[in-house]
């Protein structure tokens, strides 16, 4: 041993790994708090002891003759990963190295019971001096720069632990390591060593304060191991749960982590009719959703146990750039598949969760740790309401058991409509403006809301929330219609992706002239267009909500522009785009996204293209068969799939998935409820209320014109009602004359932190509003005065503003 503690500290700068997982697990049993997922047939991260904390990087079986070639699982072995049981969490990879007559075979699980995954290997060869090692890369507590590691000795067995701080990993195999080194990365590690000459030089048993690289090597000859990495919150826990995975033998732990599951999953609808493939991908669905719920934090969803292009994101913090995080939206979307699978328990589970996690003035962030501390800042207001959505569902179902969601509900349409029609940000998650698939969300969401007031007795807040659903869809084509696009010569009307606009602004706004600024363009590209030129098929979400009817002519042609901007017929079948000049996607050579890319097709929109086909009374079936055929081998539903031929290494990858999330949860929501919209022969998601109220609906709504702190109209139209409302009682002044005369009006209390004062306007009105308010809380004046200019008349159902 040529010195006890690792040379070259901290080593290379930590990265994690790829994101497209041939594979991921975890343990049913809500005492396990462990994660796994597979890329290449090699573990690649795991995480413990919450669903959003990383523990790893990568683990793998690295093999060298000691004097010509190394050949390491993830990068030289040839691997093929297969489910054991059809669609289980259970895993069998085989590989085939490149460079000799060397074969193995492993399963993967995790124990049943305890924080600990195990890998079972069998192993063949010809060849006589094979050396074959373990080589594992710690990244705890989400970060690559471990505190510690060091090879330990217990009863004559070699250990390698590491942490940081209180978070404890423990490596072992059975029958145990001959020779074991801590090192650091690029520098003293075993896989450097092992490439520089062929053979593990370095012994060290101590490295601290880097991207540190565990390794141990297997017994010369062996031809069966059972490799194990545990995890606790000390030292003495971690190797414990590892001695004690390894007392008992795999093929019964196998067997009992298959029964769990089994059990587990046993009373979920039986759907496999409506799929395409007797209800793999359906199954297998259902199992990823569960693995992606936290432990701890039962209910929590994260978005997907995927660092996306992790290959070049670097580990120096807790990964913000990883999807191991609540998205509201995500979340909402995974329960909503369970409860469509019949899981009732669960959805109940998250939306309790969501409502501990809703800030004080009702909002909700952007993301969220599991804890509920937020991650990103930005604002969606689709967010804020999702949740509103799941509770009415799970109204419906009457399963809500004790649970009231009625404060919730109350606080997040509170919040919306003081705060919105703009977004701070639309589902892309890039801009603020009017965006077509948050006000879907928005006028769905709110009209529940009214439904539970409405039958709380709060008859004011009922009517004052459906009034303003009402002026929102009113509001549809003036907000997000041009009627001078450029993208297909015979359809110049149509809804376009977003209109851009600022919160706390109510300007005119005008979809056939407003710029947008489209982020992650190639240096030197243009990055600003004519919004009227960019499209999305958001809007679908009006039809799937029942906003607007699925054979309404704006609709139609919407749709028509879509289809030639943005479909792709890929191998497995059409898929879509998001947007044209999306950047965030795998770039043209096969490189990773960083910064600037090209976007990829997305099957969750085939999914919801899927929910459009039923409620247009169109055929299914292609929908669900595409989505399934870019599920591949193991099942998983990727964020994005290659959108054109993309060869490497022979193989082509046209309609595969790129390097971003695999899987991603929303995907194999989107895919599950397809599966049971389609066995109803109804949208799953559409309400009856808004149904019931735009069924019938023809033109304009009501005549109101909209105004409150966070959103002050500049404009209104005489013959309409001028609506002044705020989230605190007060009393308003206003003058119809420029203050010549003055009415006071105490405002309507809804019964909600809502307070409104309707002025009407006459048809024959021409001097602007000019108002004040007196503060009843406070008791104080504005000190100021706001003033609303007065348009002529408007005309059918588009209003100017």
């Amino acid at each position: 041993m040529a010195d006890s503690d690792a040379f070259g500290r901290p080593g290379a700068v930590p990265y994690w790994d790829h994101a497209d997982k041939d594979g991921v697990g975890s343990g049913y049993s809500p005492a396990n708090r462990v994660w796994f997922t597979l890329w290449r047939g090699a573990l690649s991260e795991i995480y413990y002891p919450r669903v959003d904390s990383a523990q790893l990087r990568k683990l793998q079986l690295v093999i060298t003759d000691g004097r010509s070639f190394v050949n390491a699982e993830s990068v030289e072995f040839h691997c093929e990963v297969s489910r054991l049981n059809q669609t289980s969490l259970a895993y069998l990879v085989t590989g085939r190295a490149r460079d000799c007559d060397f074969e193995f075979e492993k399963r993967v699980i995790c124990d049943p019971d305890l924080p600990c995954v195990l890998q079972h290997y069998r192993f063949r060869s010809a060849h006589p001096n094979l050396s074959i090692y373990i080589v594992c890369n710690p990244h705890p507590e989400d970060q690559g720069i471990t505190s510690q590691a060091r090879v330990i000795d217990w009863s004559n067995t070699k250990f390698l632990v590491g942490n940081k701080k209180e978070h404890w990993m423990a490596l072992g195999a059975t029958p145990g390591f001959s020779r074991a080194s801590v090192g650091f990365a690029g520098a003293s590690d075993g896989l450097t060593d092992l490439r520089d000459n062929y053979r593990l030089d370095f012994e060290f048993n101590h490295a601290a304060h880097g991207n540190i690289v565990l390794t141990g090597e297997l017994p010369h000859g062996a031809r069966e191991a059972v490799v194990g990495i545990a995890f606790g919150d000390a030292e003495h826990g971690a190797i414990t749960a590892l001695v004690q995975a390894f007392a008992s033998n795999f093929d019964d732990k196998l067997k009992r982590y298959l029964d769990q599951w089994q059990t587990g999953t046993k009373g979920l609808k039986q759907l496999e009719g409506s799929s395409g493939d007797r209800g793999r991908v359906y199954h297998i669905s259902c199992n990823t959703l569960c693995s992606h719920e936290d432990r701890i934090y039962p209910g929590a969803f994260i978005a997907s146990l995927a660092v996306p292009w992790g290959e070049v994101k670097k580990a120096l913090t807790p990964s913000h750039a990883g999807y191991h995080l609540v998205w509201p939206r995500d979340a909402v979307n995974a329960a909503g598949a369970l409860l469509a699978s019949g899981d009732r328990d669960t959805p109940l589970r998250t939306l309790t969760y969501l409502a501990v996690s809703q800030r004080p003035d009702g909002s909700f962030a952007q993301n969220f740790w599991i804890d509920g501390s937020p991650n990103w800042t930005g604002l969606q207001l689709d967010e804020v309401t999702y949740p509103v959505l799941l509770a009415r569902k799970l109204h419906g179902e009457g399963a809500l058991l004790d649970f009231d969601p009625r404060p919730m509900v109350y606080k997040a349409a509170e919040y919306i409509v003081d705060r919105g029609p703009i977004t701070p940000q639309e589902r892309w998650e890039q801009m603020s403006g009017y965006s077509p698939s948050t006000l879907a969300i928005v006028i769905a969401s709110l009209l529940c809301a009214a439904a539970f007031a409405r039958e709380d007795g709060k008859l004011r807040a009922a009517e004052f929330l459906e009034q303003y659903a009402d002026w929102l869809r009113d509001h549809i084509e003036p907000w997000t219609v041009t009627t001078c696009g450029e993208l297909l010569p015979d359809v110049r009307r149509y809804i376009i992706r977003l209109t851009p606009a600022h919160p706390g602004e109510a300007s005119p706004v005008s979809p056939n002239d407003a710029m947008l600024k489209i982020p992650d363009q190639r240096p030197g590209d243009p990055s600003q267009f004519p919004a009227r030129n960019i499209v999305d098929a958001g809007f679908l979400e009006f039809v799937r909500y029942g906003v607007l009817a699925p054979h309404d002519p704006l609709i139609v042609d919407s749709l028509r522009v879509v289809d030639a901007v943005l479909k792709v017929d890929t191998p497995a079948g059409a898929c879509w785009r998001r947007f044209n000049h999306d950047g965030y996607g795998q770039r043209d050579d096969g490189s990773p996204y960083k910064d600037w890319g090209r976007g990829r097709a997305w099957p969750l929109l085939t999914g919801e293209r899927g929910h459009y086909a039923l409620r247009a009374g169109h055929d299914v079936r292609p929908y669900i068969r595409a989505m399934e055929g870019v599920a591949g081998s193991t099942g998983l539903i990727p964020e994005q799939v290659w959108d054109q031929p993309f060869c490497r290494d022979g193989k082509d990858y046209f309609g595969r998935p790129t390097g971003s999330a695999n899987p991603l949860a929303w995907a194999h929501a989107e895919y599950i409820k397809l599966i049971r919209s389609a066995a109803d022969g109804r949208v799953f998601d559409l309400p009856s209320e808004v149904e019931e109220r735009y069924a019938r609906a023809r033109g304009r709504l009501n005549r109101l014109a909209m105004w409150t702190p966070h959103y002050p109209l500049r404009f209104a139209a005489a013959g309409e009602t001028l609506r002044i409302y705020a989230r605190e009682a007060f009393l308003l002044r206003y003058s119809l004359d420029n203050w010549s005369t003055t009415t006071d009006v105490d405002a309507t209390d809804t019964e909600l932190a809502i307070h409104f004062t309707d002025i009407p306007l006459a048809p024959s009105q021409q001097a602007p509003v000019r108002f004040t308010f007196f503060w009843k809380q406070s008791g104080s004046w504005q000190g100021y005065d706001f003033a609303v200019a007065i348009t002529p008349p408007a005309n059918g159902h588009r209003p100017a503003y």
